[in-house]
């Protein structure tokens, strides 16, 4: 009998630990998201499955053209996926033509699906604070991004973690660019 007890004891020990580890990484190191919609294509597809790493803005700061998660403001349980354009301290404006100026010089990147259309709150200069960042989804005339009031300039501190890894579709296993 006391080796029965002491076989139950271990094994309620075992899974409490394994309880505990799935509870810190869950919530401190890796979450799983899913892309939903058709704003970061070509980067990401509705139904994507992510890995987001949250552990590595614990130590650093997210840097430009980072794929970011976050979570929209406005519904519980909805978090967005966008890619970082203007950091801390960049003042961000988006000309009629498409063309993204930071701190009035034009941007080089490839990550934009078109030319953009509708600058939306950013034909005005927007200066950044020092824990606000300037997101877009690299699907620009079909995103809801920093353009739009209903998102914004994204806070530091909303900042979940960045898109890791693709893990679904099984054919598109890979990190995110």
């Amino acid at each position: 009998m006391k080796a029965f007890v002491k076989d139950i004891a271990s094994l309620c020990l075992y899974l409490a630990i394994i309880l505990v580890c799935t509870y810190v990484v869950v919530h401190y190191i890796l979450q799983r998201t899913q892309v939903d919609g058709s704003s970061m294509q070509p980067t990401l597809y509705d139904g994507d499955q992510l890995i987001v790493d949250k552990l590595s803005y614990r130590t650093g700061e997210p840097q430009r053209f980072d794929v970011v998660v976050f979570p929209y403001r406005y519904e519980r349980d909805t978090y967005y996926v966008k890619r970082v354009i203007g950091l801390p301290g960049e003042k961000v404006r988006i000309d009629a033509h498409g063309t993204i100026f930071i701190n009035d010089e034009a941007l080089e990147e490839s990550y934009g699906n078109e030319a953009i259309s509708q600058p939306g709150d950013a034909f005005t200069p927007r200066v950044l604070g020092g824990d606000e960042y300037f997101v877009l989804g690299d699907n620009r005339n079909d995103s809801i991004d920093s353009r739009n009031s209903s998102v914004g300039l994204v806070r530091r501190s909303e900042i979940l973690g960045k898109a890791y890894l693709r893990i679904y579709p099984f054919s598109s296993i890979g990190k995110v660019e």
